[in-house]
């Protein structure tokens, strides 16, 4: 059975809460978590930015120690696997049946005598791989599912709840904990998709601001607290002004003030000059009649205040690369498929590694520290600066044009140097062949040239720029397409990419 790795809870690697923040919301889902007589069901709705994630791996910590806690699934729109809503609930599955030897006697046979289900409607997969096991095995549990909004779906947080509200009611000894944003078609119908009956419902980024002002104080004074005891010359500081600054800078949104913290911890310059910098930063925005800019814009002003005009298109081309890609790709893997020099793009990138999940490695991939980074640096009415702005069909398109000419000129006949009539089953170290062989960038290429295509969705079916290069792939480089996905155990993508190449076509 196919399960999503790297889904599940990571006791003890998971951070939760900052001690002391968020005690309304944590106190409230901890009386639902303990009392029978609550609903079965607890929705944590909010922006990006507001802490659900956080929250949701503090819960999680809490029931795991207390021995309550199920089975987890944490989306992520960085992973393949961790956005496919098709693998939740045989994730949980999983999971559910490691931890309980009882649901794990019931679901080995339902699974043998119907491998299939896992390709079921995601109500099938429920029914049978999750339903079925709890109702003949009474057992009471917790399962917590956090960012549904960030699998990849037309409506995959309103698909999860629907359902959960018409079968939670046949297992009334199992809990559901679940996070995700307010989409539009979320927060209209929430309480026809969960029935106030079997439901409860929190809207985090409608808390009391004077609470949140509050927790973003004491985060940032610990935050510093640390930092004093690293740093000498520290005390009294930051000013009660400089704090207050800060906080109003965050906007109520932790994710902001994450941010202000990494930046000002840059080990290369003391915290003081620091945040002497980001307070000069926005002092000059202030001059020039600008409003308040978002933290982020502040940190890409800082990072890239002496790069030359002419860099301005790499750098938007480089952050693209990071916000859109399928998964995290390492800066030599951004540097072949925009045909950049790696160094080049490790030096962009540290430069804001404040805003990154980064290591100082070529390597090593890279992905957003948080997802309302990559929300705002592609939103024109969040991010302003033209320098910035990432417009996703035209870094989409240029990502699709780096994949296909980096096919066109790598690919060839049996680049693992495979024996002759020979099936992958027969090679013993095809996985190593692999890495040797074919490098990350053009494993990439292989595999998701298509999502490329599919993104660049208000550029032209014949435009130049991509037709010659498309009919050149398909024209001499197939076969050996599809021999990459074959020792990639990625034949499906083939499928999905010729599908998307004929619709995108039939617009020409």
């Amino acid at each position: 059975m196919h399960c999503a790795t790297g889904a599940g809870y990571q006791y003890p690697q998971s951070k939760g809460c900052l001690k002391g923040t968020y005690q309304t919301i944590l106190n409230d889902i901890e009386l639902w978590a303990t009392d029978p007589a609550k609903p079965p069901i607890y929705w944590l709705s909010g922006l990006a930015g507001t802490g659900k994630s956080t929250i949701a791996r503090t819960i999680t910590a809490r029931l795991f120690a207390d021995g309550r806690l199920g089975a987890a699934f944490f989306c992520s729109k960085d992973f393949k696997d961790q956005r496919n809503l098709q693998l939740v609930f045989p994730t949980l599955a999983f999971q559910l049946a490691h931890k309980y030897k009882k649901f794990r006697s019931i679901l080995i046979p339902l699974i043998q005598s119907n491998p299939g289900i896992v390709y079921e409607s995601l109500y099938g997969q429920m029914k049978k791989l999750i339903v079925q096991p709890f109702k003949e095995s009474r057992i009471s549990t917790i399962i917590v599912i956090d960012a549904l909004d960030e699998c990849e779906d037309n409506g995959p947080a309103s698909a999860i709840l629907s359902i959960l509200g018409q079968l939670v009611a046949k297992i009334p000894k199992v809990k559901f904990f679940l996070t995700g944003h307010p989409e539009p078609y979320i927060s209209g119908s929430s309480h026809l998709l969960l029935p106030t009956t079997v439901s409860d419902m929190f809207i985090l980024h409608r808390i009391d601001l004077d609470q949140v002002g509050g927790d973003i104080q004491l985060f940032f004074k610990i935050s510093f607290l640390e930092l004093a005891g690293h740093w000498s010359g520290l005390d009294n500081w930051p000013t009660k002004e400089q704090l207050d600054f800060l906080c109003q800078q965050a906007g109520g949104l932790f994710a902001h003030a994450s941010a202000i913290v990494r930046f000002i911890q840059n080990a290369k310059w003391s915290p003081r000059k620091q945040l002497d910098i980001l307070l000069q930063s926005q002092r000059i925005g202030s001059q020039r009649g600008k409003t308040l800019d978002s933290p982020y814009t502040l940190i890409l002003q800082v990072a890239f205040s002496d790069s030359r005009p002419e860099h301005d298109d790499k750098i938007r081309s480089i952050l693209g690369a990071v916000v859109l890609a399928t998964n995290p790709l390492s800066p030599s893997t951004i540097a072949r498929l925009l045909g950049l020099d790696a160094k080049y793009v490790l030096s962009s990138l540290s430069l804001v590694n404040s805003l990154l999940i980064f290591q100082e490695d070529v390597n090593h991939p890279i992905q957003p520290f948080h997802r309302s980074f990559s929300d705002f640096i592609t939103s024109p009415t969040q991010c302003t600066n033209q320098k910035f702005h990432i417009s996703p069909p035209d870094h989409h398109l240029e990502l699709l044009v780096g994949c296909l000419d980096l096919m066109n000129w790598t690919l060839k006949k049996n680049m693992c140097k495979l024996p002759d009539s020979v099936t992958n089953l027969d090679v013993n170290n095809l996985k190593e062949r692999v890495e040797k062989y074919i490098d990350p960038a053009l494993q990439y290429a292989c595999m998701s040239w298509h999502i490329h295509l599919i993104n660049a969705h208000t550029i032209p079916a014949c435009a130049p720029t991509i037709t010659p290069t498309l009919h050149q792939f398909l024209g001499t480089k197939f076969l050996f397409w599809l021999e990459v996905l074959s020792v990639l155990g990625a034949v499906k993508n083939a499928v999905d990419a010729l599908q998307a190449t004929v619709e995108w076509l039939g617009v020409c």
